[in-house]
């Protein structure tokens, strides 16, 4: 069963203000009103239950996505001086 089942908006937009509040710094009432510009009514304490509840799932499903660094390097040719020789 998906996590945005039983909710009245779509994922898409849930998702959305999920994201703004937490890349943006923005506030609730922020981020409700920049989804009333693109005629969608959600109250800000809505906007508040979504990143209370979603952001611990988009925070797992990003880390995945993540890769560390140093993970693995590949290098086509490389030249290095040894004892004044280029090998």
């Amino acid at each position: 069963m998906s996590a945005f089942a039983g909710f009245r908006f779509p994922p898409e937009v849930i998702v959305v203000a999920v994201r703004w509040y937490l890349r943006y710094n923005l506030s609730y009432r922020d981020v409700e009103e920049l989804l009333a510009e693109r005629g969608i009514e959600a109250d800000h304490v809505t906007v508040y239950r979504w990143v209370q509840r979603f952001t611990p799932l988009l925070a797992d499903a990003a880390r995945f996505t993540r890769r560390a660094p140093g993970d693995r390097w590949y290098v086509d040719e490389t030249y290095v001086k040894v004892n004044g020789v280029w090998r």
